[in-house]
């Protein structure tokens, strides 16, 4: 029996940002958790298989695809097929535990969150390893967070959640800035960094869904056209 397969997708776990375990682990539970949220959406608009296979890729990729993309670099999934399996793996949890998921609402949230604090460290330290300044970092870091959000809003024909009042990017873009603090005004180490990082954005979003707090709405006129 041929293990080659079996044996790639394991060596990429550890090939991830310089062979760093821990960047890899991110990774991955971060394309399962994006790859749920998409999912799970999906199964609410009655996608088919393929449908929700579809929007589940593109929210776990579709930010690290983008930031790639800015940062002059292939998308990291094209060199890795074992992303293409999580979200395969991901469509099989929703068929068999799909009424948990679907029907409770902090299910999604766990996953979402769990999903965008994760791409917010793996963003802020790919950006950093390249040499780009801190400041490049947390746009990328943004960027990876929630661009692929928005690639699933628009395809299931939603208004993306991140131009809607709801604490979203807000929070990711704290949690880099405090993650960029630490680093260059403490000298943390990066992992602390991070762990300090995703609890800050697991926290913000948590605390603003449970105390309803929002960004403020931009409101504006409208000019009524008189006919005649």
């Amino acid at each position: 029996m041929d293990f080659s397969y079996i044996q790639e997708t394991f060596e990429s776990l550890t090939e991830l940002l310089g062979q760093d375990p821990f960047t890899a682990i991110l990774e991955y539970v971060g394309t399962f958790a994006g790859a749920i949220s998409g999912i799970r959406l999906a199964s609410v608009k009655k996608f088919d298989w393929f449908g929700a296979y579809v929007i589940g890729l593109v929210t776990a990729v579709g930010g690290g695809t983008m930031r790639d993309v800015m940062l002059n670099l292939p998308p990291f999934w094209m060199r890795h097929p074992s992303y293409l399996v999580t979200t395969f793996v991901a469509l099989v949890a929703i068929s068999i535990f799909g009424r948990r998921f679907i029907s409770e609402r902090i299910t999604w949230f766990v996953f979402d969150t769990v999903s965008i604090s994760l791409f917010t460290v793996l963003g802020l330290e790919k950006t950093l390893l390249l040499g780009f300044p801190g400041w490049c970092a947390i746009v990328m870091g943004v960027v990876t967070a929630v661009f692929g959000g928005v690639l699933r809003d628009v395809l299931i024909n939603e208004v993306p959640l991140i131009f809607r009042k709801e604490i979203y990017a807000t929070a990711c873009f704290a949690g880099a800035v405090l993650y960029m603090a630490l680093l260059d005004l403490f000298g943390a180490p990066p992992m602390v960094c991070g762990i300090v990082c995703m609890t800050v954005i697991f926290v913000l979003r948590a605390l603003a869904i449970r105390y309803s707090w929002s960004v403020p709405v931009l409101r504006g006129r409208r000019r009524h056209i008189h006919k005649g």
